[in-house]
């Protein structure tokens, strides 16, 4: 291919209508199709990365292999795709902002005014032709956030016009996915706010090509008509996407409406090769037809906003259909967990998994979660910050040290049992600085883990963390019965422990959410959940002996 194509997606009418599942889903027809596909999130923000947000406020930040802290959005990317993504595939305004003003101060601009238009401009198209222009992709789709109309996405919007304009006819397309609401009280579907919106759009300098209209209820032919006439799009480019039970459904979905191939036409590529499917629609079988059902409880700080544990929630459903088996995520607040209320809260889990965070809020109760599913046989997985609650627990409740604790919630604990990184002492900038992407980890012959990565002796996972297993308490622990499964061969880090006189009790520093996909489906969530329906089957069989 002499050059590559690329699709811009912008949303209007209203946030959160899902820009990134629209995008994704069309990543994955035309890759299905044999076209080399990647995706890129545009972020109108001024923070550099999302990684010194709140996750009640942005949802969970995503880490790729390369180390960037990105957007959920690229989980989607790599969920759908099964294709790693990088730091080229999410930009920020603030990153944009950052490089120029450098730039600046190197004296690359001597002599002239540094503006929007057409410096910033100018680094965003720059961004944006990134990955196209590596030669390894055909089709680069990149998705805009914000919604149209906004302060704050208007550069990237300008950066979009002046692109479609360099690339040519054929080169480039703008996908609008606008919002159709049904009003009950008049009984019927409105078009004015789409109307609206693309006229925002067009204020810019752009034209829609495809209308993607997302509905509670089914859109007429009528109503299609109407927006293809005032919304100057061709009538095959109006396309439904209706609200869905899952949104896996949403690629199969949108083939039916002809998505990719409408999109295929308006970029001059070959349609005649029909997507492959077959893998996708394997997997949807398998998670809407369970033979068993399982309820895992989700420890968490943030638990209140699903987003916060994104990643978690979809490697449950992608583990939960290789097992043929509905995973029941039950949310659990670590804070308000104490001994009074903690059997009832645990009643009728079949697993504890306790989540990543930071900060001290909630962890007493986390602590009591692991010592639950630790003395009652409940399959647990620790991830991150839920690994060092476990090595907490173990250290005051087996090995008698009751200040044990992490330096992180305590400073001045007598038995640091979880310290600060040595390499993360002198840091004093926030941003970007915790130890980040992928490391390799060695694993323990014979182990419960090993066992799990199909007898693996090396892996490689994502990381995110400032604070480690504390290598002065390494002996005393494992003496005790702890076994330390994972090893960093290059730090000496402890990556994974684990409990070889429980049923199956894990902990890794690691994020193993982040790695998991629907083509993939993580091996440790796989046998966490398989650990899960044994637990509940041998208390199913007990109760009727």
């Amino acid at each position: 291919m002499s050059q590559t194509k690329y699709i811009f997606v912008t949303g209007g009418v209203t946030s959160s209508l899902g820009k990134g599942i629209i995008a994704a889903s069309l990543a994955k027809l035309l890759q299905a199709r044999g076209y080399k596909t990647t995706i890129q999130k545009l972020d109108p923000y001024i923070n550099v990365d999302p990684g010194t947000l709140n996750p009640y406020e942005h949802g969970e930040c995503y880490v790729t292999d390369d180390g960037a802290e990105t957007d959920l959005d690229l989980g989607h990317y790599e969920r759908f795709l099964n294709v790693n993504t990088s730091q080229a595939n999410n930009v920020t305004t603030g990153r944009i902002y950052q490089s120029v003003i450098e730039k600046e101060r190197r004296g690359e601009f001597l002599g002239k005014t540094v503006q929007v238009v057409p410096h910033i401009t100018n680094e965003i198209k720059e961004r944006v032709q990134l990955l196209g222009n590596s030669g390894e992709y055909d089709i680069v789709i990149t998705e805009i956030g914000g919604t149209v109309g906004d302060i704050e996405s208007l550069p990237y919007i300008e950066a979009v016009r002046q692109l479609l304009w360099e690339l040519g006819d054929n080169n480039g397309i703008v996908i609008h996915l606008t919002l159709v609401p049904y009003l009950s009280a008049a009984g019927e579907l409105k078009t004015k706010p789409t109307q609206h919106s693309v006229k925002t759009l067009m204020e810019s300098g752009i034209k829609a090509d495809i209308l993607v209209c997302r509905t509670e209820h089914h859109i007429s032919d009528d109503i299609k008509d109407k927006l293809a006439l005032f919304c100057n799009v061709k009538r095959e480019a109006v396309i439904q996407s209706i609200d869905a039970s899952t949104i896996y459904d949403v690629p199969v979905m949108m083939q039916e409406e002809g998505l990719d191939t409408v999109a295929l036409r308006k970029l001059a590529l070959s349609d005649d090769k029909l997507p492959d499917l077959n893998q996708w629609n394997e997997f949807l079988r398998k998670h809407k037809n369970p033979k068993n059902e399982v309820t895992i409880g989700l420890i968490g700080k943030y638990v209140e906003l699903q987003d916060s544990y994104k990643s978690i929630l979809e490697s449950f459903i992608h583990a939960g259909a290789v097992n043929e088996v509905k995973v029941n995520v039950q949310s659990i607040h670590s804070e308000y967990i104490d001994l009074n209320n903690l059997k009832h809260k645990m009643k009728g889990i079949d697993g504890i998994l306790v989540a990543p965070g930071f900060g001290e809020r909630g962890i007493e109760g986390k602590i009591k979660a692991v010592q639950y599913a630790r003395e009652n046989g409940i399959p647990f997985l620790g991830i991150c910050l839920g690994m060092q609650m476990a090595v907490i627990e173990y250290a005051r409740n087996v090995l008698g040290l009751t200040d044990a604790n992490s330096t992180e919630m305590d400073e001045h604990t007598e038995e640091p049992v979880i310290d600060l990184m040595e390499a993360q002492k002198s840091i004093t900038r926030k941003g970007g600085t915790m130890r980040l992407g992928a490391w390799d980890c060695e694993l323990k012959d014979g182990s419960l883990v090993q066992e799990a990565y199909h007898g693996a002796g090396t892996i490689s996972e994502r990381h995110r963390h400032r604070y480690e297993f504390n290598n002065a308490y390494k002996q005393q622990l494992v003496d005790s019965g702890l076994v330390t499964s994972g090893i960093n061969s290059e730090t000496g880090l402890v990556e994974i422990i684990e409990l070889p006189s429980h049923p199956w009790f894990v902990g890794v520093q690691y994020h193993p959410e982040y790695k998991s996909t629907v083509a993939n489906p993580h091996p440790l969530f796989v046998g966490f959940i398989k650990a899960a329906l044994n637990h509940k089957k041998q208390q199913t069989n007990a109760s009727m002996a």
